[in-house]
């Protein structure tokens, strides 16, 4: 998924790419997405099949507030978007009625596949554009439904197992979709950054693998440590999640996030990235990153092992049943070690912002600044055969531009030459 240009002052070639690639990124999404719900409806009917009504009304009311959260955003973005991109879908009492039923999410992933699949076959510019932007905001709504769904069914289901001491085959496939789904939402979001970047610098097999590593040893660490504690304390994760949301939610207020074009919508944002924070990192604003990931990796380490001394603490002497999980917890911290390194490595080596950026020059942006409230459009001439020139109209996804810029121009020396709203090294 690529996008032509590099801001108001400058835009690069024109058109965007999307491949086959891009297509199957987005089957394999939507069948993740499908998969796991699948997994999901079977653990909930096995736990309330055997009587454990508890667990499985917990894993239906994490289903259902991850769906409802989903649905919200996204009927939130149809409202805000721009009326010729709502041209081709439903009335909006038609796109209303179905996010109320929660089909609205699955129906973005299929529109989506529609729209893909005729891009690939026709190749029409400004088809493409569209099948661009509505891929970023699937991208979106695919991490906000992980982490409210899948990351918080990962504590539970290891929770469970280690309460019972034994791991039933439904256990195992939620754990294991649940895994699946959120090394496909962070690759997926880091796909959907980079695609503003010059073909260059698109995701690549180092990139994508460092990436993904990383962020999986910094989250099973974390995931580990809390399952444990909810074993010792299961009357106390409640408050020590509460307690921790709370902190991130100020600390992402301080920030002063524009992400939503609503202003009343942007405390919701804020309340989710919050959730995100509670099991790993996600950075919501401009500059440089390094300090503010030094003070969050230093309080997640620190909260994770006063997780991890209660639980050693409370199960000291070690018996049987109980030596399994504290070799997994022995191995958590080189695993937090290893994430940190390799996200140093990621940052060293792999980051666009420090690969040398040539500016670029093309033809015009129609509207402006792209950190406003507004939607930015572009308007490119494209020559056709025989010197004919026909304007080609589209538009920006806003809210994929704030958080790449936030992601690559923050360290950036390129970026601190551009206006507001223009990254030196995009392709919007």
């Amino acid at each position: 998924m690529a996008w032509s240009g590099c801001g108001p002052s400058c835009n690069a070639p024109w058109p965007p790419r999307y491949r086959y690639w891009d297509l199957a990124f987005a089957l394999m999404g939507t069948a993740a997405f499908l998969v796991d719900l699948g997994a999901d409806a079977w653990v909930a009917a096995s736990y309330l099949k055997a009587g454990d009504y508890h667990w499985g009304g917990l894993v239906l009311g994490l289903l259902a507030l991850s769906s409802l959260v989903t649905q919200f955003f996204s009927c939130a973005w149809y409202w805000s978007d721009p009326p010729d991109l709502m041209e081709a879908l439903p009335a909006r009492r038609t796109l209303l009625v179905l996010h109320i039923l929660q089909l609205g999410y699955l129906y973005r992933c299929f529109y989506v596949l529609k729209v893909g699949f005729r891009v690939c076959r026709t190749k029409a510019d400004k088809d493409i554009a569209y099948a661009v932007f509505l891929s970023h905001d699937i991208s979106f709504l695919r991490l906000f439904e992980t982490f409210l769904e899948s990351a918080p069914q990962l504590v539970l289901g290891l929770y469970i197992i280690l309460c019972t001491k034994k791991a039933e085959i439904f256990q195992v496939l939620g754990i294991c979709t649940s895994f699946l789904c959120i090394a496909w939402a962070l690759l997926d979001y880091h796909q959907t950054l980079r695609s503003f970047l010059r073909e260059k610098h698109k995701l690549g097999r180092r990139s994508s693998t460092i990436y993904f590593l990383w962020n999986f040893l910094l989250v099973c660490p974390r995931i580990l440590c809390l399952a444990l504690f909810a074993v010792v304390f299961p009357s106390y994760i409640s408050l020590h999640f509460l307690a921790v949301w709370s902190a991130m939610f100020l600390w992402v207020t301080l920030q002063g996030t524009d992400f939503m074009e609503h202003a009343a919508f942007e405390w919701p944002y804020r309340a989710v990235v919050a959730v995100i924070l509670y099991f790993c990192w996600f950075n919501v604003a401009e500059g440089k990153t390094c300090y503010r990931s030094a003070i969050y990796y230093t309080f997640l380490l620190v909260d994770s092992a006063i997780l991890a001394v209660s639980w050693l603490w409370n199960t000291v002497p070690l018996n049987y049943d109980s030596h399994f999980a504290a070799h997994a917890l022995y191995a958590a911290l080189p695993c937090y070690v290893a994430g940190i390194l390799l996200r140093s490595v990621y940052y060293k080596c792999l980051h666009p912002t420090l690969q040398a950026a040539v500016p670029v020059t093309g033809d015009e942006m129609d509207n402006v600044d792209l950190a406003g409230k507004g939607m930015a459009a572009f308007r490119q001439l494209v020559v056709r055969g025989h010197g004919d020139q026909e304007a080609i109209r589209g538009y920006v996804n806003r809210r994929a531009y704030g958080l790449a810029q936030s992601f690559f121009a923050g360290t950036s020396k390129v970026a601190q030459h551009q206006g507001n709203g223009t990254l030196g090294d995009s392709c919007l």
